[in-house]
């Protein structure tokens, strides 16, 4: 079948991503508390050459530069997130007017070039009070203060700000948090407390949701899911069952409170097996259901799609195999739940130099997946390719990210032509940031930002080509690839 070559819907948001403490830089400035991350860094060798976002790649400081150049561009929507302790330092208690001002400013400097801002509230750091007051994430009184800053926001930015993200990638920080030690808090295989975690994480998405709908009702909110989709490694029955196991223990455990609130069966009946399943209060259930009754849309991060083989019970490979983060290809090794599934390469992919696969066929797979089992419109909240780029005589000749971006842009709209109501696309990065635990080294935007991972670089911003190329795709609305 020959695809046409078609537009994306009209007003549909091309846009780029980022995060606060990738980007913001100004840590301890203008009564800003510190957060988890800030404290996490400097626990040595947890990140790569011991890297921080103390500066970042200062946004704070250049956010009229940053996005004069997104206007440039032509971008349809910038989405960012809010750091919670720069609006409570403390986490609860006293709001701190200088935060709330700038994220005002931040979103006034977008509606003045016509973008459309999108507003993630977490992506990934707690004000470091609430982990000393009670452990954080770890306590039911978590709930209520997240709501309180959810609520927040939506009073000082709701007239302005049409589009909100509760949550970025709740699957990410809560298993490299609290199974793998590699993001704050830095637990390993603290299996119970993992999944009493993320019901509160649920609990607090959920009370957002039905907050958000009260104050700011004609505005549209969901959540943000880093969605691998999966493929059975052949077509033997037990690594067909291991697909599903992966989909429903990976998957569907976070998107199915989302979209319908409840857990998946298969699921919880394995944890509650185990002795692994929740504390839920009386009313969760309800509470769940009725939040979810109000998604507006689904949000999904798509990087790679993923293998599932059958894994033995005995002898198999366990959840804690080396990972990757000095982008060196081959050096991460496979992972799996014994008895349950395994994820081991694909032959038939290419692999970044993080040993990412690169399946653009994947996304419209995560569209058609999505489409079909939730029902919901899609927001990808982030999608791009993390690499080394070279600056040269002030250029960035980045056609890899090009091809990259092209193939995806096309998954994209055919999965438009299969029916995928799709709000937006969010290449992440608009400017290279902090890669969490890569340091500098691997660059996502856009744009590239002269710095390394020792201090005092320039910080100066190129266009690299990807830029210019972007910009030709928005301004034909996807008909120029």
């Amino acid at each position: 079948m020959i695809m046409e070559m078609i537009e994306m819907p009209k007003n549909f948001l091309w846009g780029c991503a980022s995060a606060a403490y990738q980007v913001e830089g100004a840590y301890q400035e203008d009564g800003k508390g510190l957060t988890n991350w800030d404290q996490f860094v400097r626990i040595k060798d947890k990140t790569f050459k011991d890297t921080t976002g103390d500066v970042a790649v200062d946004h704070y400081h250049r956010y009229k530069e940053d996005i004069a150049l997104m206007a440039e561009l032509g971008l349809k929507t910038y989405r960012f997130s809010v750091s919670w302790a720069r609006i409570f330092p403390e986490g609860r208690g006293a709001v701190n007017e200088k935060g709330l001002q700038f994220y005002e400013n931040l979103v006034d400097e977008c509606l003045k070039y016509g973008i459309e801002p999108m507003v993630t509230l977490y992506h990934w750091d707690i004000p470091a009070a609430l982990d000393t007051a009670y452990g954080g994430w770890e306590d039911r009184q978590i709930v209520d203060d997240y709501a309180a800053y959810a609520k927040c926001l939506f009073k000082r930015l709701g007239r302005k700000v049409k589009y909100w993200i509760t949550f970025n990638e709740q699957n990410i920080f809560t298993t490299f948090g609290w199974l793998l030690a590699a993001h704050p808090p830095g637990k390993f295989d603290a299996q119970k407390m993992f999944y009493q975690v993320n019901h509160h994480v649920n609990m607090a998405h959920a009370k957002a949701v039905l907050a958000f709908k009260q104050i700011v009702p004609d505005g549209k909110i969901g959540a943000s899911f880093a969605f691998s989709p999966s493929y059975a490694f052949d077509c033997d029955p037990k690594n067909v069952i291991a697909k599903i196991n992966f989909d429903e223990m990976n998957s569907f455990w976070w998107m199915d409170i989302y979209a319908y609130g409840r857990y998946p069966a298969f699921t919880w009946n394995y944890l509650d097996k185990k002795g692994l399943v929740p504390e839920m209060e009386a009313d969760d259930k309800t509470i769940l259901l009725a939040a979810a009754a109000k998604l507006d849309f689904m949000g999904i991060n798509y990087y790679q799609s993923i293998v599932c083989e059958y894994n033995p019970l005995h002898g198999g490979v366990d959840p804690y195999g080396t990972m990757n983060t000095a982008g060196k290809k081959g050096t991460t090794e496979i992972k799996g739940v014994p008895g349950l599934y395994k994820n081991p390469p694909n032959p038939y992919l290419m692999t970044t130099d993080w040993d990412w696969t690169i399946d653009a066929s994947g996304l419209r797979y995560a569209c058609r997946e999505v489409t079909s089992r939730y029902h919901l419109p899609i927001v990808i909240s982030e999608n791009g390719l993390g690499a080394f780029d070279i600056l040269e005589d002030g250029k960035i000749h980045d056609g890899y990210r090009i091809d990259y971006l092209r193939e995806h842009v096309l998954a994209l709209e055919e999965a438009v032509q299969d029916g995928c109501d799709i709000i937006s696309y969010c290449v992440w990065s608009f400017t290279d940031l902090l890669s969490w635990l890569n340091g500098y080294q691997k660059r996502y935007g856009l744009v590239y930002v002269d710095r390394e991972e020792p201090e005092g670089s320039s910080m100066n911003r190129y266009k690299k080509d990807s830029f210019y190329w972007y910009k030709k795709v928005i301004s034909s609305n996807g008909k120029h690839l």
